[in-house]
């Protein structure tokens, strides 16, 4: 059973496939060749699952950082004889730069150990499990490393150091004294063709720096950010960068399968998929990060995996694999344990079946912030948008099973019917666009239908709120999207009512908010993050800029110590859960930053600085 924290972790990405590794020196996550395929290393999820580590044997003060304007991570080692510095980064490809960055990643893990100081015992610990660890390789020692054989590729192991093979473990051990170095790398080739060649260390040493300057320059691109938070919205948008499948524009919501909503749950998903709600948010994220680029990728790759399914009158799917694979059927790997003992572990997840009316108005305000307004859209995006407009203008008033993909009965949930809402709002604004200006009439009809369904059964007096889903009094924190998509302005008191009744009963005492508090959920799961960023973000929009930036920093304080934010927070403990690291979570961050920006600009008063902190 993995026992390790999950924000001790820090992520490697080519923007084909990523890897975690541990504060202690051990990668125990890669998957390869893409971020859904199988894992080789899973000590993640079960202890015996697979790792490769580099560490002193001596007791060691750990400190980490990514080197500046990139993703690669170096972290230091001091001990009572010495210090050693480590560097690790998934390979980009020769002299990759700018919106090119990853587009011919070899597939490569590359590691860097070098004395700086004193003398140190090092162990080199190399365990690959492939397929989440069903496989133990046959492993043989080469001149230059060691090839490792079983499942469906070769996995070669580039060092110079002499290792000692037991069963499917291999192990050495080596002294560095200052200025001395070791450069390793991890590479694999299907099993049915040629072996991969063993990579010499100034090939290693190459690479490494191919792969810091690729970085540093998609950097140079991409942070026009500037303003409050700026380290931390440039870097979250290397973080999307990192979680972007290159050859497609898919971002997976995160790179790891089945790290728990609450320890020893079983509410544990595969999120290494791209979902269609993420779109617009992310869309707004990418702009915020200066990543045209990104967004015309991301919109196409929708646009493409999701367009033949409404010509065949079928509800537009929630999610797609990172190629745009449309079944994703889930299954259980039963043979590992799982983090802290928490099972399932998943691969695959069955949301993709399910329907989700809030998908349409996601589409369609990612085409409204990526397309232009009044030329005329490509014949094939076109059709496939108008599909997106009138499948909501059909479908709006019937039940679906909302944002967070409950497993149980269909209802009529407030988000779904908002976002709706939205899709026909955006139609209207890209009419000209869609050569649809025929249409506009029926659009605003029906949008203003949606509207006053929203306002008379979605809100509840008594709770002095909007609420989850029609006639019902319980809260949830999708409530807060209102204002942020423009459905309502802040000043309105029914959004200023809704945003103090989220801050009395969904805030804990971190000041992070819960999706929802319902009694039919397996376990108590954390705070989500991304909601806490939505709340900054509502604050903001209602002129609250001092409560903005508290519920803002009190989100940012539970990054870890290499800037990595998770999907949820524990209330009780403080410790980061759910899969890792999570898109939406640094997506919430950006768009509150960029929120609260323009609140100060517009120098707008904050409505009630008496109130302090929302839990006082």
């Amino acid at each position: 059973m993995s026992e390790r924290p999950i924000g001790a972790y820090a992520v490697l990405s080519d923007c084909r496939s990523a890897a975690l590794v541990s504060d202690t020196g051990s990668v125990d996550w890669l998957c390869l060749p893409r971020f859904d395929g199988p894992a080789v290393f899973a000590r993640l999820l079960d202890q015996d699952a697979g790792h490769w580590s580099i560490r002193p044997d001596a007791p060691s003060q750990v400190s980490r950082r990514y080197l500046p304007g990139t993703l690669v991570l170096e972290t230091t080692f001091r001990t009572s004889t010495g210090t050693a510095v480590l560097l690790d980064a998934l390979a980009l490809g020769k002299r990759e730069r700018g919106h090119a960055m990853g587009r011919s990643s070899p597939g490569a893990l590359l590691r860097q150990i070098t004395c700086t100081h004193g003398q140190l015992d090092i162990t080199v610990e190399f365990a690959p499990r492939p397929e989440f660890g069903l496989v133990q390789p046959v492993m043989a020692t080469i001149p230059g490393g060691l090839v490792a054989r079983g499942g469906a590729h070769v996995l070669m192991l580039s060092t110079g150091l002499d290792l000692r093979v037991t069963g499917s473990t291999a192990r050495a051990e080596v002294t560095l004294e200052a200025g001395d170095r070791l450069d390793l790398a991890l590479s694999s080739a299907p099993a049915w063709g040629r072996d991969p060649k063993p990579w010499p260390g100034r090939r290693i040493r190459r690479r490494l720096g191919d792969t810091c300057a690729g970085w540093r320059s998609w950097s140079t691109l991409h942070d026009a950010y500037t303003g409050p938070w700026q380290e931390q919205v440039r870097h979250s948008g290397r973080v999307l960068r990192a979680l972007t499948f290159v050859p497609s524009g898919a971002i997976v919501a995160a790179v790891t399968t089945s790290l728990p909503e609450s320890v020893g749950g079983t509410r544990n998903w595969d999120y290494r998929y791209t979902w269609v709600r993420d779109a617009s948010f992310t869309l707004q994220a990418l702009a915020t990060a200066a990543c045209k680029q990104e967004k015309g990728d991301f919109f196409a790759f929708l646009a493409q995996a999701a367009a033949t399914q409404l010509e065949r009158g079928m509800d537009l799917q929630v999610m797609y694999g990172i190629g745009g694979e449309h079944d994703l059927s889930e299954r259980v790997l039963a043979h590992l344990s799982g983090w802290r003992g928490s099972a399932p572990v998943r691969v695959g997840n069955d949301a993709w079946r399910q329907r989700q009316l809030d998908v349409y108005g996601e589409l369609l305000d990612a085409a409204h912030q990526t397309l232009p307004h009044d030329v005329p859209i490509d014949p094939p995006v076109r059709t496939f948008l108008l599909q997106c407009a009138e499948a909501a203008a059909h479908r709006w008033a019937d039940p679906d099973q909302g944002i967070w993909e409950g497993r149980g009965p269909e209802r009529h949930f407030l988000h779904s019917k908002l976002m709706c809402w939205v899709a026909l709002d955006r139609a209207i604004a890209l009419a000209p666009a869609l050569s649809a200006q025929d249409r506009v009439a029926d659009w605003q009809r029906i949008r203003e239908q949606i509207r006053q369904a929203i306002e008379n059964q979605g809100f509840d007096p008594h709770a002095g709120a909007f609420t989850q889903a029609f006639h019902t009094r319980r809260l949830d924190a999708s409530a807060l999207m209102l204002p942020l998509v423009g459905f309502l302005p802040g000043h309105d008191p029914r959004v200023r009512s809704t945003v103090e009744a989220v801050v009395r009963q969904l805030t804990d005492s971190r000041g992070l908010v819960r999706r929802y508090l319902n009694d039919d959920i397996d376990g108590d799961e954390g705070t989500f993050l991304l909601c806490t960023f939505w709340l900054a973000q509502a604050l903001a929009v209602t002129g609250q800029t001092v409560r903005a930036r508290q519920v803002f920093e009190d989100a940012l304080s539970h990054a870890n110590d290499v800037g990595l934010l998770p999907e949820e927070v524990d209330s009780r403990t403080g410790e980061a859960l759910g899969n890792f690291p999570q898109a939406f979570s640094h997506i919430g961050l950006i768009n509150a930053a960029r929120a609260i920006r323009a609140a100060e600009a517009a120098r707008t008063p904050d409505a009630d600085t008496r109130l302090g902190h929302p839990n006082e």
